[in-house]
């Protein structure tokens, strides 16, 4: 299009009136980055009243025939004007593999190495965990060494350093190769057409944890010397990743013969799945009540011993594993259990723990549920509010379009703007002002209070909390659940203070044969726009007891990643509830839950 003189402009916005200069051969688009400049408002909120409706961004500005000193009206609201960019412009296609994979957080796959899908899942899963990412970042070891799991665990650190700095598909080659020579098991070939056979996830994962278990030192809960040195004599797996069990042994045949009392540590928690198994929960619980065989002292022979099992220390990272795969002696074969077993997204495991351990949690497991729930409803109400404030500007947008309006946009030396039009135009934008003032006012003299107060009030009130108003009342809450943690609970770094979580990875498996199929895994997508949630978790190495987080209005869990080997996508939460099993489709296998946080 040949180049047309530019003209000026007046464009109102909140009547304000600006002067925009104009280039009609230039795309919309530009026109729209000009009114932002002078408006503030960002062009996806801009409502520009033309002739014939609403400027488009495809719009052809030579034919909207527009005149020197001609007035358009701006509808939206206005954000923080533009600043200049504070140093050298970067350009994506300029930018280095490592510099593009920081700017967009590109989630990249593992590529798959011949019957690797097993690993891939796995890694994928344990990357979930920001604390593990801060542990490895301070491991010092390097490949090359005599110790395999040292050598295992500096891959796997390497690893993870490059999946944050690519955005193609990454082969695991050296972790593959370190993993087959300390574990030779998956090193194995296939019996027919060669290759090396597929493997069990449930196996790779425990393998992985073993070799962080004897390599990878603990985190501090605090930067003080004495915490630091203590976090070194624990390893890091010991404290987020397992639990302890106090397992209770008697013998119905001898009810004069006293209980025994032992404890057991356990890194994963089993799921027993029998013809009367419908959920996760039951699952648990059956593999908690056990019967076996021993001498008894009292009977002078072998008797049938009751094993009842309880969590006596909680993780802040819980893994589960669906027992689905069990060998079959009439057939000489490992066979796959299809039956379908619900999981929950967030799990309450107060029913599995000891009295000891449930006597301890209450009172925090009662305050977070309690703030949960206040925060929810003051989201709520401003999601809600937020949506009036769209709707309202909606609405006053297709009013303007109507004939009798659009007259009033008129041309250099025609009349300008009538002021009773020009207040119809600005009240309802005022007027969604005004609303959301009162409320903010309204919520700002309750939170002036919530030192003295409760912060539920100001929910029950179903006022409109600003997000100043809203990290205000969460210091408050932070500091409430601090004061219902108990002691012991506070002093272990890395436990679940709660005992609540909820479901942050899965691996499933597909297929209906045991030892093929295929896995994949499933990692729930968290706002990753703010701090590196590696470096948050330095400050709250604590097993989320707490600490106040990033505002977040989203609901937890409605988005997850979806990593099938080297192809990534973004799925919604209605698909993570249909893996629970029933076919030969992708069925949960591994899940990791996570202490809830808030």
């Amino acid at each position: 299009m040949p180049k047309m003189p530019s003209i000026t402009i007046k464009i109102k916005h909140d009547r304000n009136v600006h002067q925009v200069s104009v280039d009609p051969s230039q795309p919309a688009t530009a026109f729209k980055a000009a009114i932002h400049q002078k408006t503030g408002v960002p062009p996806e909120r801009q409502k520009v009243m033309v002739k014939g409706g609403l400027l488009k961004d495809d719009t052809d500005l030579s034919k909207l025939n527009l005149k020197e000193g001609q007035m358009l009206m701006v509808i939206g609201t206005a954000g923080e004007l533009p600043k200049g960019p504070l140093g050298p412009i970067n350009f994506l296609e300029d930018m280095t593999d490592s510099q593009l994979a920081s700017a967009t957080k590109q989630k990249v796959g593992l590529v798959n190495l011949g019957n690797t899908c097993y690993l891939n899942s796995t890694l994928q899963v344990l990357r979930v965990i920001p604390e593990l990412q801060v542990a490895l970042n301070s491991f010092a070891g390097n490949m090359g060494g005599a110790d395999g799991e040292r050598n295992l665990t500096a891959s796997l650190r390497d690893l993870y350093k490059s999946l944050n700095e690519t955005t193609e598909a990454f082969p695991p080659l050296a972790f593959l190769s370190i993993l087959r020579s300390v574990a030779p098991q998956f090193a194995e070939q296939q019996q027919q057409g060669g290759g090396f056979a597929q493997q069990d996830a449930e196996e790779a994962w425990v393998r992985i944890i073993q070799a962080l278990q004897s390599s990878l030192s603990g985190l501090a809960a605090t930067g003080d010397a004495s915490a630091a040195q203590e976090a070194q004599s624990r390893r890091f797996i010991e404290q987020y990743m397992t639990g302890s069990m106090l397992v209770k042994r008697s013998c119905p045949e001898a009810p004069q013969e006293e209980p025994t009392y032992t404890s057991d540590s356990f890194k994963v928690l089993q799921c027993n799945i029998s013809s009367s198994t419908n959920d996760m929960s039951s699952g648990i619980k059956d593999s908690l009540t056990q019967q076996l065989e021993k001498t008894s002292e009292t009977l002078g022979r072998t008797a049938v011993y009751d094993e009842q099992r309880s969590i006596d220390r909680l993780p802040a990272y819980l893994t589960t594993h669906f027992v689905r795969f069990y060998w079959r002696r009439e057939i000489g074969k490992k066979t796959k259990i299809m039956r379908k077993v619900r999981f929950p997204f967030e799990l309450d495991v107060t029913d599995f723990l000891s009295e000891g351990l449930k006597e301890k949690t209450l009172k925090y497991r009662e305050k977070v549920h309690e703030v949960g729930k206040e925060r929810e409803e003051r989201a709520k109400v401003r999601r809600k509010a937020k949506a009036r404030r769209e709707e309202a500007t909606k609405s006053d947008a297709a009013a303007s379009t109507q004939p009798d309006e659009l007259g009033n946009v008129t041309s250099a030396g025609a009349e300008a703007p009538k002021p009773a039009d020009a207040m119809a135009v600005d009240t309802t934008e005022e007027k969604v002002k005004t609303d959301d003032s009162t409320a903010f006012a309204t919520a700002s003299g309750a939170s002036t209070a919530v030192a003295g107060s409760s912060s539920a009030a100001i929910g029950a009130a179903g006022a409109v909390v600003s997000p100043e108003e809203e990290l205000v009342l969460r210091e408050k809450e932070s500091a409430e659940l601090d004061a219902c943690l108990h002691p012991d609970l506070k002093a272990d770094v890395g436990c679940n203070p709660s005992a609540l979580y909820e479901l942050v990875g899965i691996v499933t498996h597909k297929g209906a044969n045991a030892d093929g199929g295929h896995y994949i895994s499933w990692v729930v997508k968290e706002d990753d726009s703010g701090a590196d949630p590696a470096a948050a978790a330095i400050e709250g190495a604590d097993g989320g007891k707490g600490k106040a987080a990033k505002l977040v209005d989203q609901p937890f869990g409605e988005e997850w990643y979806k990593f099938d080997d080297e192809k990534v996508s973004v799925v919604g939460r209605d698909k993570i509830t249909m893996l629970d099993g029933g076919g030969e489709d992708s069925t949960a296998y591994l899940l990791l839950y996570r202490a809830k946080r808030l």
